[in-house]
């Protein structure tokens, strides 16, 4: 079966060119790449780790330091484009072109020190992804993808997994930051899926647990309570890299919606099959009676 980019068909309804697109992918790259740059300056000597209010969502000044180098880029090399960033919000045009940015994904590995983080530039034309870079500064990888021109980690051509059994994938997950004040939280589906696969992952940023869809580390991810931000450059790298990308049902994804389910297409139909058979588990299963179940 041949699908059809997802990302192409948002290129052509957005009337970009070659040259345009070739333009805004090498930005995102830099981009990514300058946050990324940032962000290892800071790793490993932190002074000012902060709460947003609500328990484990973090902010360091290493988030605030990448992305005012990521903004000032952007800004100069493509001034027309709107802006929707982490930290500081919207800057310029919301509809049309809009860049989607997280210069610290993965804020509270990185505060611990452990090493899973990345900045995650994504490129949406109203709403709908387009294309996007990814830099793991780790692992010294930056992911990038562009319409007509393929999915790649660093100078590699990448796809997804062929995995075509549920039994036989290794898939990630994560978990939202209310998950401590609402049984729809995903720990349910983590445990439903675990048994049936070789093993469920938890990353803790989104964007990297994507970018290792889109390269087949990993054969499937789903997840809720998610940003733009988190989602746009990982859903149009796994696009570009041949997976699927949808809500839980298999209806059109939404990046507004917070939830995603990405998936090699062999096994994203049998994933989405699994999601929907699982309840909630109760309060009582927390130790937490004052939870009210949200029903199945």
């Amino acid at each position: 079966m041949t699908l059809t980019n997802p990302c192409e068909l948002v290129a052509t309804a957005a009337g970009l060119d070659r040259p345009q697109l070739n333009h805004l992918s090498r930005a995102a790259q830099q981009a990514a790449s300058m946050g990324a740059e940032v962000l290892m300056e800071h790793y490993g000597h932190l002074s000012n780790i902060r709460s947003k209010g609500r328990q484990g969502d973090l902010v360091t000044e290493a988030d605030e330091a990448a992305e005012a180098v990521v903004l000032a880029h952007l800004g100069s090399s493509t001034p027309e484009v709107g802006i929707l960033a982490e930290e500081s919000g919207s800057v310029g045009p919301s509809d049309g072109l809009q860049w989607m940015v997280d210069p610290l994904d993965g804020t509270t590995n990185f505060a611990h020190g452990y090493p899973f983080f990345a900045t995650s530039i994504g490129l949406c034309w109203n709403n709908k992804p387009l294309l996007g870079a990814i830099a793991v500064p780790y692992l010294q990888k930056i992911y990038h993808c562009c319409p007509g021109v393929g999915a790649f980690c660093n100078d590699t051509p990448i796809s997804v997994s062929e995995c075509k059994e549920l039994s036989d994938s290794l898939l990630v997950t994560g978990f939202a930051y209310d998950r401590h004040t609402r049984l729809d939280n995903n720990y349910a589906e983590f445990c439903w899926l675990t048994h049936r696969t070789h093993g469920v992952r938890r990353g803790g940023a989104a964007a990297v647990d994507l970018a290792f869809v889109a390269e087949g580390l990993l054969d499937g991810y789903w997840e809720r309570g998610l940003a733009p931000w988190d989602l746009a450059a990982g859903v149009a790298l796994v696009q570009s890299a041949g997976g699927l990308v949808t809500n839980y049902d298999c209806s059109a994804f939404d990046i507004q919606c917070g939830r995603i389910l990405a998936a090699n297409p062999k096994l994203h139909g049998q994933i989405s099959a699994e999601l929907t058979q699982v309840k909630p588990l109760t309060g009582d299963w927390f130790g937490e009676p004052g939870l009210q179940h949200m029903g199945s």
